[in-house]
C-alpha cells in the first residue's frame, strides 16, 4: 500500500514538473513578444529606436562633402517646388551642423498600411547630388557687395571643372560683385552644378564693360550643367534703361549722365551656349539690362520654378529668349519684364511651354522671323496652362517680310487672359521701325491650334494679319472666349483676318467671321524638311 501511494505522489510530481516546464516555455514566449512590443513603444516615445538614431546621424558632427538638405522646402513666393538638394539658409557647408541642430522636431512618421507597419516617408532622390563642393568664399571671394569676386567664381569653377561631377556654390545672405565672365568648356568634365544660394549683382562701372559685352555670366559648350538654388542673379540694370519717368520727381540729370557712361550694347544677364542637358531651377532673376535668361544653340533644357522680373518700362528685357535650341521644356515659372516673357525664335523646335505667369510683358510669342530676308524656321512648339495679366499680346506669331521659312505645327492652349491688349495675333507684315519695305516673299505660317483661349482684352481680340503671297494656313479655333474691358484711352475693335485660312470648330467670342473656311487656292506650300 505504502509502495502504491508513493509510486502515485511521484507520478504526480512528474505531471507537475512536466506541466511547470509547459508554462515556463509558453512564458517564456509570451515575455520575448511583450518585451519586443514594450521596447517598440519605449523607442518610439523616447526617441532612442533606430529611426530617431538615423535622424541622429543626419545631423551628427562627421565633415561632409555636400551641402546639407534643407528639410523644409523655402517659402519664397513664385518658387513652387523646390529641389530637395538645397542647402539650409542658416548651415554652414562643411562640417555638418553641430550639437544635434537639424534633429529636433523630426518628422511623424506615417501612417501605417495593412501588414506594412512604419515606414520612412518617401523622400524623392535628389537629382543633382554631387561629390565634392567649391565654395567661393574658399577661394577668396568676400561677399560685401563691394569688392570685386569675379577672381574667386572663377578659381572655384576652375576647380569644379577639372573634377567634374562637383558642385559650385555660392553660398547664402552673401552679395557677390561679378563682373563679366565666362563659365566655359568644351574641356570641362559633365555634370556640374552651379548651387545659387546668394546674390550675384552686376557691376554698375561703365569702364568693367569697355565698348559692351552681349552678356554678363554665360556657360558654353557644357554637358549637364544645372544651375539651382533659391539666389538671385541681379543685373542692376536701372544703369542701362534709357527710359525717364515723367513722375519721378527723384529723376534728375545725375541719371542721365550715368547713362551716357555705359555702352549701347546691352548685356543677357545669364546665356547658355551650344550646351545640351541644361537645367535652371529655382532661382531669381531680376533688373536685367537687356534679355533675362536665354538659350542659344543648346538641346535638352529644362526651366522650372524659376522667377524673371523687371519693370514694365524697361525696354527689350525678354524674360527667356530661345535660338537655334530644341528639346527645351519651361513650367511652373513666373514671368514679369518689359519686352516678351518667352521669345522663341529661328531655329527652335520641341518646345513645351506650361504651368506659367506671364505679366507685365509682351506675351508669348514666335519671333520675329525673317529679319534681313533671312530664313527662320520654327516647329512642334506647344504653349499650355499659361496666365497673362496685363500684357501687351498674348500668343503671337510675328514675321518680317522678306524672310523665307516656315512656321508648322503650333498649339496655343489653355490661355487664360486678363485685360490683354490683343490676346491672338500672326503678324506677317511685322515692323519695330517706322517703315519697313513692301516685300512679296515671307516666312510661311502653317498649322496652328488654338484651344480654350478665354478672359478679357481692352484692345482687339484676335489679329490675323497674313502675307498676300503665303496665306496663313491651317488654323484652327476651338473655345475661344474673349470678351472687352473698356480701358481709358483705349479704342475697343472687332477681330480682324487678312488672307487667313482654317477652321472653326466651336462658335467664338466674339463672332470670327473673317476667317475663311478651308483653304487657300492654289496653296503650294512645301513640306518643313523641303523648306528647312
Amino acid at each position: 500500500m505504502k509502495l502504491r501511494v508513493k509510486g502515485f505522489c511521484l507520478l504526480l510530481l512528474v505531471l507537475l514538473a512536466l506541466c511547470s516546464t509547459i508554462e515556463v516555455s509558453e512564458a517564456r514566449r509570451g515575455k520575448h513578444w511583450r518585451s519586443r512590443s514594450s521596447a517598440s513603444s519605449s523607442q518610439l516615445k523616447k526617441g532612442k529606436g533606430k529611426k530617431s538614431t538615423s535622424h541622429r546621424q543626419h545631423g551628427s558632427n562627421r565633415p561632409s562633402t555636400k551641402p546639407p538638405i534643407s528639410s523644409t522646402p523655402s517659402s519664397g513666393a513664385g518658387k513652387g517646388n523646390q529641389n530637395p538638394y538645397q542647402p539650409s539658409p542658416n548651415a554652414p557647408v562643411s562640417p555638418s551642423p553641430r550639437n544635434g541642430s537639424r534633429q529636433s522636431n523630426p518628422p511623424p512618421p506615417p501612417t501605417p498600411s495593412c501588414g506594412k507597419g512604419h515606414q520612412q516617408p518617401s523622400q524623392p532622390p535628389p537629382a543633382t547630388s554631387q561629390g565634392a563642393v567649391f565654395n567661393v568664399v574658399d577661394f577668396g571671394a568676400k561677399g560685401d557687395g563691394v569688392t570685386d569676386d569675379t577672381k574667386a567664381f572663377e578659381g572655384a569653377w576652375s576647380a569644379a571643372c577639372k573634377q567634374g561631377a562637383s558642385t559650385v556654390l555660392v553660398p547664402p545672405e552673401l552679395e557677390f560683385l561679378v563682373g563679366p565672365v565666362s563659365f566655359s568648356g568644351p574641356y570641362c568634365k559633365p555634370n556640374i552644378v552651379f548651387q545659387l544660394e546668394g546674390t550675384i549683382l552686376a557691376p554698375t562701372s561703365a569702364k568693367l564693360w569697355g565698348s559692351g559685352l552681349l552678356q554678363w555670366l554665360e556657360f558654353t559648350k557644357l554637358n549637364g550643367i544645372v544651375i539651382q538654388g533659391n539666389g538671385i542673379i541681379n543685373g542692376r540694370g536701372q544703369q542701362w534703361w534709357t527710359y525717364s519717368d515723367p513722375e519721378d520727381e527723384d529723376d534728375d540729370d545725375t541719371y542721365e549722365v550715368e547713362l551716357e557712361r555705359m555702352p549701347q550694347i546691352k548685356p543677357t544677364a545669364l546665356r547658355f551656349y551650344g550646351s545640351s542637358n541644361v537645367v535652371v531651377a529655382g532661382i531669381t532673376i531680376v533688373n536685367s539690362s537687356q534679355c533675362h535668361l536665354k538659350f542659344d544653340n543648346c538641346q535638352g533644357v529644362m526651366v522650372h520654378d524659376v522667377t524673371i522680373s523687371s519693370p514694365e518700362n524697361s525696354l527689350n528685357t525678354d524674360g527667356i529668349h530661345l535660338q537655334n535650341s530644341k528639346d527645351v521644356s519651361i513650367h511652373h515659372t513666373n514671368l514679369a519684364c518689359g519686352d516678351d516673357c518667352i521669345s522663341i525664335q529661328t531655329g527652335c523646335s520641341n518646345i513645351n511651354i506650361h504651368n506659367v505667369n506671364c505679366g507685365p510683358g509682351h506675351g508669348i510669342s514666335i519671333g520675329g522671323l525673317g529679319r534681313d530676308n533671312t530664313k527662320a524656321c520654327v516647329s512642334n512648339v506647344t504653349v499650355r496652362d499659361v496666365n497673362m495679366f496685363r500684357t501687351m499680346n498674348g500668343v503671337r506669331i510675328k514675321t518680317w517680310q522678306g524672310g523665307v521659312g516656315l512656321v508648322q505645327d503650333i498649339r496655343f492652349s489653355n490661355i487664360q487672359v486678363s485685360e490683354v491688349q490683343t490676346p491672338i495675333i500672326i503678324d506677317q507684315f511685322y515692323c519695330d521701325r517706322s517703315t519697313c519695305r513692301n516685300q512679296t516673299s515671307a516666312v510661311a505660317v502653317s498649322g496652328v491650334q488654338y484651344e480654350n483661349i478665354r478672359g478679357t482684352f481692352t484692345i482687339k481680340p484676335v489679329h490675323f494679319a497674313c502675307s498676300d503671297s503665303l496665306p496663313c494656313s491651317g488654323i484652327s479655333l476651338t473655345g475661344v472666349q474673349l470678351r472687352p474691358v473698356q480701358v481709358p484711352h483705349y479704342h475697343l475693335n472687332n477681330p480682324f483676318c487678312w488672307q487667313a485660312f482654317g477652321e472653326l470648330y466651336t462658335p467664338t467670342v466674339p463672332p470670327i467671321a473673317c476667317l475663311q473656311i478651308g483653304k487657300p487656292a492654289g496653296n503650294n506650300l512645301q513640306s518643313y524638311n523641303d523648306i528647312c
